[in-house]
Order: C-alpha cells, then sequence, then structure tokens
C-alpha cells in the first residue's frame, strides 16, 4: 500500500471521529437540562460498580476464612451478609440509576424529534418538492430511538465497563502483583484496537445499508402514495421491481455487514480467551507454590468472569454506538439543513390596513439557467380583483408562491400597503393571505378536522358557518357519519367538487384580508366549475384578491387581467378592453370558447 493511501485512510479516519463527536456533542444540550439527574445517575453508577469490584474481595475473605484450620462460623456469616449485601447494592444502584436518567432519555428524544419536525416545516417549498418523505421519516423514527441507544451504551454500558476493568486491573495489582495488572490492562488495550478498527472498516457498510433501507423504504411511500397512478398504468410489475431493486442494492451492504461481523466477532473471542487463560495459569501457579491463597484463585476467576462477560457485548456496544451516532448525525444533518426564507432580524408583524398588493419590478427564477418572470410590474388596489392568465409555464403560479413567500424575489420587491414582505414575519405575512390552490390536499381525517384546520380554536359555530357559505354544509349533513365522516389519504374518498368547497369553507374560516385562488376550479368539470365559480368571486369581493386561472371564463368579473407569456406581462385591462385590442387574450378566448362549443354535453 503506498504511502498516499496510509494518509488518504488517516484523514478518512479523522474525518469519522470528527463526525461522531460533533453528533454526540449536539445531543449534550439536550441532556445537560436535567443535569441535576445526569449527575445523580452517574453518582449510582458509580456506587454500583465500587460494590460491584467490592464482591470478589470479600468472596476471596469469605474462602480464605474457610480454609483456615480455626475458622469460627461469626466471621464468614459476617462476610457472607457483606456479600450478599454489596450484591443487593450493586444491582439495586444500577436499577436506580435506570428509573433516574429514564426521563433525561426519554425529554431528549422528544425535544430532538419536536426540534426537527418543526425545521422540516421551516424549510423552503423547494427542499419539499425534492424531498423523499418515505426517506426522511425513516430518517427521523431511526434518529429518535439512536438517542436512547446512544445515551444508553456510552453512559451505562462503556463508561462503566471501561471504568470496572480500570478498577480490577487497580485492586489485582495491589492485591496480587503487576503482572496481574498488566495482563488486565493489555488484554483490554488489544480487545478495544481490534473492536474500534475492524468496527471502524465495517461502518462504511452499516451506513451504505442505513442509506438503502431509507431509499427503499422512499421508494415503497412514493408508489403507494401514487396508488391510483399506479393502477392506471398498470405498473405493479414494474413498481415491484423497482422496490426489488433497492432492496437487493440493501441486501448486499446488509450481507457486507453481516460477515464483517463474523470476522470481528472471532477477534474479540480470540483476544479473551488468550487473556483470561494467561490469569488463570498465573493465579493457579501462583497456589501451587504458595505465593497466592486459595481465596486468590477464586478472586481473579470472580474478577474474570465479572469483567470480561460485559466485555464481550463491547463489539456489539461499539458497533451500536456507531451505527446510533450515524441515525443521529443524519437526523442533525435535517435539523441543521439552511433555511432558504428566513425572517429578517429586525422583521415585525405586518399590519393590513387596506391590503393592497404591489409587484414592483419582480425578476425570479428557479435556477439561474432558467428565468420565469421578468420586470414584472403591477398593482392589486386594496379590495379589488386582479387576475393573471397565460399559457401553462408563462409564470403565473409563481406569482401566488411569491406573495406567500414560499421563495424570494431575485430582482425587484414585493409590497403589502407599502412594506416589503421580507420586512416582516413569515407567520403574520401567511395569516393574511388565504390560498385556495387547484390541487387540494386534504388530511386523512375528518371533515370537520380539515374545515376547521383554516383557523384551528374557532367555535364549532364558526366552522358550521364558514360550510354552509361554501355550500356544503348540506352534503355533510347527508353523510351517514356527518362531520366525523373520514375524507382518507389527501381527500381521495371525497369527489373534486366536495374538495374544492371544503377548501373553500377553510379559506374562509380563515378570513384572510388578501385571498390567493390558484386554478381554484381548473381540475374540476365544467358544471361543477360554473357552481363552484361564483362561490369563489363571492368571496372574493370583500378581499385584495389575486386569481391565477387558465380558464377565461373564471377572471371575466376581474377589475383587471394581466396576460403572461415567457415570464412577462404583454397586455392588461379588463375583459371588455383586451377583446376589443384583438391580441393574445382575444386569440386565447376565442380558442377555448371554440373548445367549449365542440366538447360534448356533459
Amino acid at each position: 500500500m503506498s504511502p498516499h493511501s496510509f494518509h488518504s485512510s488517516d484523514n478518512a479516519s479523522e474525518q469519522i471521529a470528527q463526525t461522531d463527536l460533533r453528533a454526540i456533542s449536539r445531543l449534550f444540550p439536550y441532556l445537560w437540562e436535567f443535569r441535576g439527574r445526569v449527575l445523580l445517575s452517574l453518582s449510582l453508577l458509580l456506587g454500583a460498580k465500587l460494590a460491584s469490584v467490592s464482591v470478589p474481595l470479600v468472596l476471596k475473605k469469605i474462602i480464605d476464612s474457610l480454609d483456615m484450620s480455626h475458622a469460627s462460623l461469626v466471621f464468614p456469616l459476617t462476610l457472607i451478609i457483606a456479600y450478599g449485601l454489596l450484591r443487593f447494592s450493586s444491582t439495586t444502584f444500577a436499577d436506580l440509576r435506570d428509573v433516574v436518567f429514564a426521563k433525561v432519555t426519554q425529554r431528549a428524544m422528544r425535544r430532538v424529534s419536536m426540534a426537527v419536525f418543526q425545521h422540516l416545516h421551516a424549510l423552503s417549498l423547494r427542499f419539499h418538492l425534492e424531498r423523499q418523505t418515505g426517506g426522511i421519516t425513516r430518517d427521523i423514527e431511526r434518529g429518535s430511538k439512536a438517542i436512547s441507544s446512544l445515551v444508553g451504551f456510552l453512559l451505562f454500558r462503556i463508561t462503566p465497563t471501561v471504568l470496572e476493568i480500570l478498577m480490577v486491573a487497580v485492586i489485582l495489582f495491589v492485591k496480587l502483583d503487576w503482572v496481574f495488572g498488566m495482563i488486565t490492562l493489555l488484554t483490554l488495550a488489544v480487545y478495544v484496537a481490534f473492536t474500534v478498527t475492524i468496527t471502524d472498516w465495517r461502518t462504511q457498510f452499516v451506513r451504505r445499508a442505513n442509506t438503502l433501507d431509507s431509499e427503499a423504504y422512499g421508494r415503497a411511500i412514493d408508489s403507494l402514495l401514487n396508488y391510483e397512478t399506479v393502477k392506471y398504468f398498470g405498473n405493479e410489475r414494474y413498481e415491484a421491481d423497482r422496490y426489488d431493486n433497492s432492496l437487493a442494492e440493501w441486501e448486499r451492504a446488509a450481507l457486507q455487514s453481516q460477515r464483517s461481523l463474523g470476522f470481528l466477532n472471532a477477534a474479540q473471542a480470540g483476544t479473551i480467551a488468550i487473556g483470561v487463560t494467561l490469569m488463570v495459569l498465573r493465579a493457579a501457579k501462583g497456589v501451587v507454590g504458595g505465593t497466592l491463597t486459595l481465596g486468590d484463585l477464586v478472586m481473579v476467576n470472580a474478577y474474570l468472569l465479572q469483567m470480561f462477560q460485559p466485555l464481550g457485548f463491547l463489539g456489539v456496544m461499539y458497533r451500536q454506538i456507531k451505527e446510533s451516532i450515524t441515525d443521529v448525525e443524519r437526523m442533525f444533518t435535517l435539523l441543521h439543513r439552511p433555511k432558504e426564507i428566513e425572517d429578517a432580524p429586525d422583521a415585525v408583524k405586518l399590519s393590513v390596513h387596506g391590503g393592497e398588493v404591489r409587484f414592483e419590478h419582480v425578476s425570479f427564477s428557479y435556477n439561474p439557467d432558467r428565468p420565469i418572470l421578468r420586470d414584472v410590474d403591477f398593482t392589486v388596489p386594496a379590495g379589488k380583483t386582479v387576475a393573471a392568465v397565460g399559457a401553462s409555464g408563462a409564470g403565473k403560479s409563481t406569482l401566488a408562491r411569491l406573495l406567500f413567500r414560499f421563495y424570494d424575489v431575485n430582482e425587484g420587491c414585493i409590497k403589502i400597503d407599502g412594506r416589503d414582505i421580507r420586512d416582516v414575519t413569515q407567520e403574520s405575512l401567511r395569516s393574511a393571505i388565504g390560498v385556495v390552490p387547484q390541487d387540494t390536499v386534504l388530511f386523512n381525517d375528518s371533515i370537520y378536522y380539515n374545515i376547521a384546520y383554516g383557523r384551528p380554536d374557532a367555535a364549532r359555530e364558526e366552522v358550521v358557518d364558514a360550510a354552509r357559505a361554501a355550500h356544503i354544509l348540506k352534503f355533510i349533513e347527508s353523510l351517514p357519519q356527518g362531520w366525523e365522516t373520514i375524507v382518507g389519504e389527501r381527500g381521495l374518498k371525497l369527489s373534486g367538487g366536495e374538495k374544492q368547497r371544503v377548501a373553500i369553507a377553510r379559506t374562509l374560516l380563515k378570513n384572510p384580508a388578501i385571498l390567493i385562488l390558484d386554478e381554484a376550479t381548473s381540475a374540476l368539470d365544467t358544471k361543477t366549475e360554473k357552481a363552484i365559480q361564483g362561490e369563489l368571486l363571492e368571496i372574493a369581493k370583500s378581499r385584495t384578491s389575486l386569481i391565477i386561472a387558465h380558464r377565461l371564463s373564471t377572471v371575466v368579473e376581474a377589475d383587471e387581467i394581466l396576460v403572461i407569456e415567457s415570464g412577462r406581462i404583454v397586455e392588461r385591462g379588463r375583459h371588455a378592453e383586451l377583446l376589443a385590442q384583438n391580441g393574445v387574450y382575444a386569440l386565447m378566448w376565442a380558442m377555448q370558447q371554440q373548445a367549449e362549443e365542440e366538447k360534448p354535453e356533459e
């Protein structure tokens, strides 16, 4: 192997060590919140180990006292009682330690999971459009469980085991001779060296297996979420093959992990066997030679059983610690992913007076090489309705995303009542805006829950009033389970028109000053669209409204219509004015009217 290879390996090991320390250090603030419990738990741990290492010493005295020809029953009886008390103390202190520390671990799991959940909601729309839901939920699930494993193994398995071995080495050095202490420490050093080296080598397989597990899980969830699409195209076999390919890659990585574990276990077992043999051999030789008593031999044997039994699991513990660190690090990577949209340090709450919306020379692109909006400039006066129309991909929906501040503009600015929306808090901005989207997604819960989601603290009467205003109350009351009817995953148990009315009802309940209708009826049939169109225009009347539309029939009543092509406003005016110009809008209108006339009766 070349010197360069050694250097690269050292760098990789150093980077892994830094990653491990970073993951552990990130957990510390969550644990230190209960520092009193942590310190008490550590005190109980120390007490348990002191009691544990005292047991073989007392056992030695019992054996030696019974071996004497003049042994009396009183002396060994006292020692036997002490032996029993020490055994009891060792177990009891360990149990008390677990009871005291349980709240620390559970609260840390809860707080970290909550922090990740809140952070995911704070990340930009760009992140959520690119993410795989299944993979992320798997990372959070494994990460929160890994916190408990990591803390438990580090504090209550590795630390006490190493502490006990050091105590035993000192006792053997003082009570017997330096050789016993050296054999103990040397065995420990070789064992740990084998464990750390081989486990670090095999961690790559564990990481790979976990990554592939998340990918396979995410692929399965994505397929199930798109159940109808899979069925439409008869692609069940295709989806099964994709999932199986992911599982096959995971299987290969898992097998590599399992084989390397076998190698690790063999190395550990050999190290312990050699150490134990040398210790017993020296102790037996001392007894035969008269330098050690029978009690010394029993004490050495007791220490060996007591010490190497937990040491036998050190490899498993170290591997699980490495795996837990990997899982925790993945979760903290999510937690520390930078937010694309953040409140300014001096951001204030938006106070809407009239609700005038102003786009001032706005330019925007999702990617630098593909501009979406170019120098867009218009005003939606307070209480008025402005519509943006154009072909698919013209940039209409981007206007809504920018106003809602899912993204920030590249050039220009957007103002509400004269204030740049980047200068106000996102929470106050979004509380002032209501959106009825094209694709209404509902929670897999009751109709009541989905409408009340517009304002969760609303009284039941207000929720009912919102449903009545959205013309869905009669439908709800006609259902066998009424308000408690479960709408299904993403609202699949409701028709398109019913879902849109639920969306309108919850937006009405929110009672926003500014309304965005983003192609709110384009996914509906003509009859349903006409039924809902009137309701949308009615709720838009008293609010500043921006309507994003493809069907021009939905915007004829707007105070101003903006015609957008390739990210630019090419025409603007009222419906009649635009028809009179005989330009882009007039052509679009004529084409849609012709399409309506040619459409067969529904």
